[in-house]
């Protein structure tokens, strides 16, 4: 099968996060999709073939090297733009069949646009095990698929050092998502999913699908600019929509090859 490995929310290679994208001319056994994505090691490998029933509709989903997931914002962007640029040159928009419904893609030049559920997360108490995993106290706590912690200031999510072995064991929610307004953003995240054997992840696209709400509800704002602090950042366009998010960025191309099983 093609493979490729794109870097997503970003300008430049070596930025964002990198996703592995493997093309099928058919569905293969869920069983062999992850072990391809277990052994490829990236945070997520996303699976397309080619849906016959519409000329731009594709089947996709998402492969963490543990599991499968329901939703993942930048291995969507990457298939997006391999689709775009290599797979089917000539439509600007994509219907991808997912786990989470159909999720579209458009293109506007080298920049892409993924229209995403609303999943506004709703509050929860905080625990002494979220404080003791997290190492710090959050303000608030929200839960939707993923645990949201909210802080004070943008320092306050830089110098967190959780403990990734108790964030594993906490109860609540797939990945661990700590956020605040940002200095020159309009908020930034870290997200954490230790349960998923990723431990940091680099751009989480999914998780804005609730931060977006919950940002838009607090700052009064229904389009924003954020950004994700790790050892390669991401930038991200966010826009709500109804019962719907939409999320830009960019991607940048590093390998075009081939998987042989």
């Amino acid at each position: 099968m093609k493979y490729y490995i794109v870097d997503a929310f970003t300008e430049k290679t070596f930025g964002g996060n990198p996703a592995g994208v493997c093309i099928l001319d058919n569905s293969i056994e869920h069983s062999i999709m992850q072990k391809i994505a277990s052994e490829n090691n990236l945070s997520e490998t996303a699976f397309v073939t080619k849906n016959k029933n519409c000329e731009d509709c594709y089947d996709l989903k998402w492969f963490t090297p543990k599991a499968e997931i329901d939703l993942c914002g930048h291995a969507t962007l990457a298939s997006a733009f391999v689709i775009f640029n290599y797979i089917d040159k000539n439509i600007d928009k994509i219907k991808f069949s997912t786990l989470s419904g159909v999720l579209e893609v458009t293109k506007d030049k080298e920049s892409y646009t993924m229209n995403f559920p609303n999943r506004m997360p709703k509050k929860v108490n905080i625990s002494n095990d979220i404080i003791e995993a997290i190492g710090k106290a959050p303000l608030e706590a929200y839960l939707s698929r993923d645990l949201i912690l909210i802080y004070n200031k943008e320092d306050d999510i830089k110098s967190l050092n959780p403990d990734f072995s108790k964030l594993e064991l906490l109860t609540d929610g797939i990945g661990i998502v700590v956020t605040s307004i940002g200095k020159n953003e309009d908020f930034i995240s870290r997200c954490f999913f230790p349960k998923l054997e990723v431990n940091e992840d680099l751009v989480t696209g999914s998780s804005h699908s609730s931060l977006i709400p919950l940002w838009s509800a607090k700052l009064k704002k229904n389009k924003m600019i954020t950004k994700q602090l790790s050892d390669r950042e991401g930038i991200l366009v966010c826009e709500i929509d109804g019962d719907r998010v939409k999320i830009s960025g960019k991607a940048r191309l590093y390998l075009k090859g081939e998987i042989y099983i």
